[in-house]
């Protein structure tokens, strides 16, 4: 899943695809080294990100939704959003997947409107608001407290009518929790793998990994990440993960194909 961020302040590349142009060309890029699905996004859910009008989102990602969806065959659309009527309208003009950091609690709407939509839901863990998730988050077992709310995400899904086959989950590295919660859980992403859903990580270029780099001397920003992306990816693949949500698809997509190999799998 190749990461298209059609904003002005995402943490990695805010600014640069904002344009839809801009966006669409990175976009075909990201095909081209690879990427099996795109994920358009058009609101920052980076720590501290302030939420957008949804017509302001609306006008970023549509544009590029619509020019993919003409353009691509065999390339799955996500729109990454937390609200309903961004998503109605993001599969209507060509969206596959809907991507949603809040699991489907955003809005009143947004379970009714999944199961309505009838496309693939992405129900990610998060605790609070990318305002103010990172305030000392706690938990006393992080995996299987992310475990358990996962679950009972599932569940509501299904009583409300979504195919259980189409939910795909994400344990929200860096949502609401520590370098430790997040090492466990990456640590531990088999467990998730239980719950008989296709798990998806997303780990590309986040805070933690320049935390570590930090504590052993270098300083990380987000553009320098590369190799912790990578490590964590290919734990993922080792755990059971599906799904690989990254920034660098021609350089991921390669290791993981080398550590498939390594251990004997297609």
């Amino acid at each position: 899943m190749g990461i298209v961020n059609a904003t002005p302040d995402s943490f990695s590349d805010g600014g640069r695809f904002l344009d839809p142009e801009n966006a669409v060309a990175h976009a075909m890029q990201l095909v081209d080294e690879g990427a099996h699905i795109l994920d358009v996004g058009g609101e920052s859910t980076r720590p501290g990100a302030e939420s957008v009008p949804e017509s302001e989102e609306c006008g970023r990602v549509l544009p590029v939704i619509e020019n993919l969806s003409a353009k691509l065959t065999g390339t799955q659309i996500s729109i990454d959003t937390r609200k309903p009527g961004v998503a109605r309208a993001a599969v209507e003009a060509g969206a596959d997947i809907w991507n949603d950091v809040t699991a489907l609690t955003y809005s009143p709407d947004s379970i009714e409107t999944a199961a309505a939509l009838e496309c693939d839901i992405v129900l990610m863990h998060a605790r609070g608001d990318p305002k103010t998730m990172q305030d000392n988050p706690y938990y006393d077992d992080v995996v299987e407290e992310v475990y358990a709310y996962l679950a009972g995400r599932m569940e509501a899904c299904t009583k409300a009518g979504v195919d259980e086959r189409r939910l795909i989950i994400d344990p929200g590295i860096g949502f609401g929790k520590t370098l430790a919660h997040n090492l466990a859980l990456l640590a531990n992403l088999d467990r998730l793998c239980a719950l008989g859903r296709p798990v998806l990580l997303g780990a590309s270029r986040k805070r933690f990994i320049g935390v570590i780099d930090n504590a052993n001397g270098a300083n990380a920003g987000a553009g320098e990440r590369l190799g912790g992306s990578i490590a964590a990816a290919i734990c993922g693949l080792q755990k059971g993960v599906l799904i690989f949500r990254v920034h660098d698809v021609a350089a991921t997509r390669q290791a993981l194909a080398v550590s498939a190999a390594i251990a004997g799998k297609p």
